[in-house]
């Protein structure tokens, strides 16, 4: 049986890989692939996702516009949108909001 705080972590990266990928391709300013993804959570935070769960929200945030994708050498890479990067930055500028909020859901505070 896994530990608890483990299973709450890796649920919180799974459930926040669309803000992770947007801050990727924010902060890197370069095109990622879903492999590079897949790596890059494996390398922040020692997860392992798989692909199915990547590719899928991949083409779901294509879909809703706020990344690119293109075939590049064999492989499809990902840019940032506009409207990509607007979400981004609406997240970093409620990043205290953000983290109240889970400290509240922890603690039971109001």
């Amino acid at each position: 049986m896994r530990n608890p705080v483990e299973e709450l972590r890796v649920r919180i990266v799974k459930d926040l890989l669309d803000a992770f990928v947007l801050a990727t391709l924010k902060n890197k300013g370069i095109p990622i692939s879903g492999y590079d993804v897949i790596h890059s959570v494996r390398r922040e935070f020692d997860i392992i996702i798989s692909s199915g769960t990547v590719y899928t929200l991949l083409y779901s945030m294509e879909r809703e516009n706020l990344i690119k994708g293109e075939k590049k050498g064999g492989r499809r890479v990902y840019t940032l949108t506009k409207k990509g990067d607007r979400i981004i930055e609406t997240v970093l500028a409620e990043n205290r909001k953000i983290a109240i909020l889970v400290e509240k859901l922890l603690t039971g505070r109001r």
